[in-house]
């Protein structure tokens, strides 16, 4: 879906548990994120620091929407 998203030109990032499955696919912009039944959270956190966390992880997708590339990227 990335990849058909991208070519009629809007920038993707595929947030993802598992790098080389996004690699596979075909995913140009890749953020790693914390595990498969939680990407952006981790249950056994508190509050504060899973919304840190969180954050940190949108603030690291933003980043990679603005960045120029030429190949898949993991950022």
């Amino acid at each position: 879906m990335t990849k058909q998203i991208e070519r009629v030109g809007i920038p993707v990032v595929h947030a993802c548990s598992i790098v080389p499955i996004s690699k596979t696919v075909g995913a140009n912009r890749i953020v790693p994120t914390i595990a498969i039944p939680h990407p952006f959270g981790d249950p056994a956190k508190s509050p504060e620091e899973e919304k840190a966390m969180r954050k940190e992880l949108v603030n690291k997708a933003l980043k990679a929407l603005a960045t120029p590339i030429n190949q898949q990227t993991v950022f």
